[in-house]
């Protein structure tokens, strides 16, 4: 083996020594602010169940009236393919996927809600509502019943209702604890914040309850709903939901647009109030540029136009929660809010259609470039990030199975996983 070429330099080593240590702060900051996805199971939607309506049986019965609604009114495939405009070829495995969806997993994540849903109550009376979504959150997970991810969505850090808001806070939170401790899939949701500070605050009374049963520190976290142009738009023209991020000190799981608070806030007409108006376009594009890198997840919001009544307005109902769902996805908000159990079909029709329409391709592609093979789209590491994030959301929410994704791709879930969460830098290798 020949000598290898002398190449020239004309900088000394120091300099990148220098330079290193001049950017020690900013490499601080960036793997802080910007530590990448977490790399967990992001539900396909979270379901609101008012504080005095949920019920031990509240997922199942969910699962049993969405069945119901197909039952009545797409009973096969070919009539919801009919309905959605689905293709030949994905009728039969959507329809048989949602089935089954609704028979063993019919809510991926419920929020049992003491704001909106609930409305103001005497005190004793949430008082004990609280108790008993705690008792009741805990004996689904220590059954097996829970959806993946439960929670409540506690009221407003507004000086009007913030003390009920903590109190209701702590009294599920402390009955959980009573109960054998927080549950993995514990998720918190706090409303109509408009100010950094009320985030702020958010965080500091998560601290004083870790403190107070010997949580590790950052042991929960929280979603902030966007609800207000405030939370949008800062009244110095920045842009206050990346500064609500920055407040949450890492607690933060969580953005969900709130469609019919913003949309009023702005004052949109009641008949014009959808998550595909332009003024919900803008609130979600500031809220996915100021959360992307964070690990912070974004959720679109929901349509207020139910699935009952006779099959032609039914019909109607699903087409359009298809369409939004559909929309939604396409623009990378792979989370929304489902309001009613007829929006459990087409929300779910609507994903395993995605992910399986681009299974084929996006298998395809990653598995070219795991073997550095030719083809007629040259990828790159960011492409492959994106291939293998497709493919893993399909396999976590039903769309996909693992053998088939396994025989199309060559690769292991631990190997998709690491494609889908590489290393900060590894994305600049060589691609651009």
């Amino acid at each position: 083996m020949g000598q290898q070429e002398k190449v020239a330099t004309s900088l000394a080593g120091v300099v990148g020594e220098e330079i290193s240590a001049s950017l020690a702060a900013v490499d601080a900051e960036l793997q802080r602010r910007y530590p990448g996805d977490p790399g967990t199971r992001q539900p396909v939607h979270t379901v609101y169940v008012p504080g005095d309506a949920f019920a031990a049986d509240t997922i199942r019965s969910w699962g049993d009236r969405a069945l119901a609604a197909l039952d009545e009114h797409a009973p096969d495939a070919a009539s919801l393919a009919a309905v959605l405009g689905l293709s030949d070829d994905l009728a039969e495995p959507v329809y048989a996927r949602v089935r089954a969806k609704l028979e063993r997993e019919p809510v991926e994540d419920l929020r049992v809600d003491f704001e909106d849903g609930y409305g103001p109550r005497p005190d004793a009376e949430e008082d004990a509502a609280a108790a008993r979504a705690a008792r009741l959150t805990a004996a689904a997970y220590a059954d097996a019943t829970a959806a993946p991810y439960m929670g409540i969505r506690m009221k407003c850090m507004e000086a009007p209702v913030r003390e009920r808001g903590i109190r209701t806070l702590d009294i599920f939170l402390t009955g959980l604890m009573a109960a054998g401790g927080l549950p993995a899939g514990l998720v918190l949701t706090l409303p109509k914040v408009t100010y950094a500070e009320q985030v702020n605050a958010m965080v500091r009374l998560l601290e004083h309850f870790e403190r107070a049963h010997g949580l590790a520190p950052g042991r929960i976290g929280f979603e902030i709903q966007i609800e207000t142009s405030q939370s949008i738009l800062a009244a110095d023209g920045t842009a206050t939901v990346a500064r609500m991020i920055d407040a949450a000190a890492g607690r933060a799981t969580g953005l969900h647009y709130g469609t019919f608070d913003y949309s009023a806030c702005l004052g949109v007409s009641a008949a014009h109030q959808a998550g595909d108006h332009p003024a919900a376009d803008h609130a979600k594009a500031v809220m996915q540029v100021a959360a992307a890198g964070t690990g912070v997840r974004v959720s679109d919001g929901s349509t207020n136009v139910l699935p009952v009544g006779p099959t032609a307005q039914v019909h109607d109902a699903w087409r359009l929660h298809y369409g939004l769902t559909r929309r939604a996805l396409a623009r990378a908000y792979y989370q929304g809010w489902d309001m009613h159990p007829g929006h459990l079909p087409t929300r779910y029709a609507a994903v395993f259609a995605f992910y399986r329409e681009g299974f084929a391709q996006a298998a395809a592609r990653l598995a070219r470039y795991a073997g550095r093979a030719g083809g007629d789209v040259m990828d790159e590491p960011a492409t492959a990030k994106a291939l293998s994030g497709h493919l893993l959301r399909g396999l976590d929410c039903g769309a996909l199975d693992d053998e088939e994704v396994a025989a199309a791709t060559g690769l292991t879930r631990a190997e998709l996983e690491g494609y889908a969460a590489p290393r900060r830098g590894d994305l600049t290798v060589s691609g651009n």
